[in-house]
């Protein structure tokens, strides 16, 4: 009965997808609201989470021969306005500071939305030659977009982000990174957040501004939406021009280098959410779980209980695992409840009985199993059941996703695929009046061209296609 109650306190997943999230969120103390309208707490639980993220994706980024630096918060007005379609693009989202000091400042500040502008200047001073070239830096930091509908994780008025902007000195060097980044998002995606994702193009519309291509990494929730969780920018010499980095080539001659940028952020952590999770909260895959393993004493003060799991705690974190033991005096039941909300991939369960016969229960959190193994061989046992579980949970994802993308041939098509939670493959011919029509009359927006795909016709006009788009409803 007391489980019943217990997970009462979240909405039906099934029933209210958007409240199910937000309890999630709040009730496993991921994230508070913030004072300011449209900002997030993140806790020390949701953090952790971000700490790990970032952890394994900075080794990765490494591996690619990225260094991290810092940039300033605030950005002069004069250099969003230097590149066109870029300030057009984030005028309506961008904070200002018009005063500091208690007096007017003479030039008004933006808080960074994105910091291309201001590392465009930097990078006119640093770079000189082709012996500066590539260039690849990324920095970890907060950025403000001033969103006017907001949700915990997924869009609010600051978040987390890395951004990295790199500068080279052809168009094919930009571009190939432009496309290898993507290619780490998908694998860091895949492998520690076991999401999977589709990764390609956007439409000019869709496109970030002030780039030549965009190009996403899509992920399906558990509802049939997409998120977009990662993009990568070919942007040529359009920052270039504008913030004139030039550099002295091999052939004596001055030239516009050609640069990058690319960026995931704390959004990533409502993918995880809303990829795994289920009716009884969180479900995290082990690589980015802040406790992987909780360990619950039954009946703890009979025959050497938490002794042992004392013991089994030292043994677990020897290894490198996150473990944790539940000593409060809540119910075996509550602590149940609880850690499985919280999304913890194993609980160990140990008892006096099961001291007697050498033997622990094992508990996954992804499959709802119990599994009784030797506490002899605990160790391995749990490293073992932690590896599968991050592997079965990136396929039942995978498996789910596709089951779950259909193709269309009409517009009717294509509401129908979209409102009964899929992704949808259909022809376009390429004219944005078309890609407005479907996303007025369905609600569901390109997100990326389906590559290696061919149409015959435009799902909305009838006109020959020029590409096969993914179109989904989206956060």
């Amino acid at each position: 009965m007391a489980k019943e109650q217990f997970v009462e306190q979240i909405a039906d997943i099934e029933k209210d997808f958007p409240q199910w999230y937000t309890d999630v969120v709040l009730k496993t103390k991921l994230v508070d609201y913030g004072p300011v309208k449209g900002t997030m707490v993140i806790r020390p639980y949701g953090y952790a989470v971000w700490e790990l993220i970032q952890k394994n994706l900075d080794e990765m980024f490494k591996a690619e021969g990225v260094e991290n630096a810092y940039f300033p918060l605030l950005i002069p007005m004069s250099f969003l306005t230097k590149e066109a379609e870029h300030v057009e693009g984030f005028a309506p989202e961008v904070a200002v500071v018009t005063h500091a000091g208690g007096e007017q400042l003479a030039e008004p500040l933006v808080v960074r939305p994105t910091s291309e502008t201001v590392i465009g200047h930097m990078y006119s001073k640093w770079v000189q030659s082709y012996r500066d070239l590539p260039l690849l830096i990324n920095q970890w930091c907060n950025v403000m977009r001033w969103e006017k509908t907001t949700r915990p994780f997924l869009r609010t008025s600051e978040f987390l982000w890395q951004e990295g902007h790199t500068v080279h000195a052809s168009a094919q060097e930009a571009e190939e990174e432009t496309q290898k980044m993507l290619g780490v998002y998908k694998t860091f995606a895949e492998n520690c957040l076991a999401i999977p994702v589709v990764t390609g193009k956007k439409t000019e519309k869709e496109k970030f501004a002030g780039a030549i291509a965009t190009y996403g990494m899509e992920a399906m929730m558990k509802d049939g939406k997409s998120l977009q969780a990662g993009t990568s920018h070919y942007l040529g010499q359009n920052f270039s021009k504008a913030f004139d980095i030039q550099f002295l080539d091999k052939d004596s001659t001055q030239k516009y280098a050609y640069t990058t940028s690319w960026g995931v952020s704390t959004r990533l952590i409502g993918a995880i959410i809303m990829t795994h999770g289920d009716q009884r909260g969180l479900v995290f895959p082990p690589k980015v779980a802040p406790i992987q393993t909780i360990i619950v004493p039954i009946a703890a003060k009979k025959g050497g209980v938490n002794e042992a799991c004392a013991e089994l705690e030292a043994k677990l974190k020897n290894v490198g695992i996150r473990v944790k033991t539940d000593y409060t005096d809540n119910s075996p039941g509550w602590k149940f409840n609880e850690w499985e909300m919280k999304g913890v991939p194993v609980r160990v369960e140990i008892g006096p009985r099961d001291l007697e016969q050498g033997k622990m229960m094992l508990f996954r959190r992804d499959t709802l199993e119990k599994i009784s193994v030797s506490l002899e061989n605990a160790v391995e046992e749990i490293t073992a059941l932690l590896a599968t579980i991050q592997k079965d949970m990136l396929a039942a994802a995978l498996q789910r996703r596709e089951e779950r993308i259909v193709y269309a041939n009409s517009v009717e098509e294509l509401l129908k695929g979209v409102e009964t939670g899929n992704f949808v493959k259909a022809g376009w011919c390429e004219d944005r009046a078309c890609e407005e029509q479907i996303k007025a009359q369905t609600a569901a927006t390109s997100r990326v061209y389906a590559e290696g795909e061919t149409a015959e016709t435009c799902v909305c006009c009838g006109k020959k296609a020029k590409h096969m788009v993914i179109f989904a409803r989206a956060y």
